[in-house]
This record gives C-alpha cells, sequence and structure tokens, in this order.
C-alpha cells in the first residue's frame, strides 16, 4: 500500500473519535521531535480488558516507512477497531 494512502487511512480513523471498542492506540517514541524511531500499537477488545502491544523500530522515521505504515492499516482492519487514538508527536524515548 502506498505510504501516503497509508498515513491519510490512519488519520481517518483517528479523526472519527472515540467509537467504542475494540480500540487500538498508536505511540511514536524517538530521542528527538523530529524522528520517530519506534512505534507503539496497543489493542484493546473491550473497557477493562488487558493490552495487548506490538512494537515495531527502524533506523530511520517510522511515520515514514512504508512498510510499518501498510502494518499499522492491516491491523485496524483485521482487529475490526472501531476506535483508533494516536498520541501527537513523538513521546521522548530514553
Amino acid at each position: 500500500m502506498n505510504l501516503d494512502k497509508s498515513k491519510k487511512r490512519i488519520a481517518k480513523k483517528v479523526k472519527m473519535g472515540f467509537q467504542g471498542y475494540p480500540q487500538i492506540a498508536i505511540e511514536y517514541f524517538g530521542t528527538n521531535p523530529n524522528c520517530a524511531n519506534e512505534v507503539s500499537i496497543k489493542f484493546t477488545l473491550e473497557e477493562g480488558a488487558p493490552v495487548q502491544e506490538e512494537r515495531f523500530s527502524s533506523k530511520d522515521d517510522v511515520r515514514e516507512n512504508e512498510v510499518i505504515q501498510s502494518a499499522i492499516v492491516k491491523m485496524i482492519e483485521r482487529s475490526e477497531a472501531k476506535t483508533v487514538l494516536q498520541t501527537a508527536g513523538v513521546t521522548q524515548s530514553q
């Protein structure tokens, strides 16, 4: 899947806000605000259920990695997530 198309599909789901469960939360991590080297995708089946987490990392910015962005879209589709949340910006990693 094309990088721009993946980013748009993720952004569209995020823009919809909370729609119920299942829910996916996306958070980017990096050593500086301009480059995210890691992404965390957390899946919650229902309220109070244990959270399942998947992480992807790259030497370059994961937000510009077509394979990783396509994988996130596939995770959203396959889990039939009603809600997709995304933390703004890049969280500083230690």
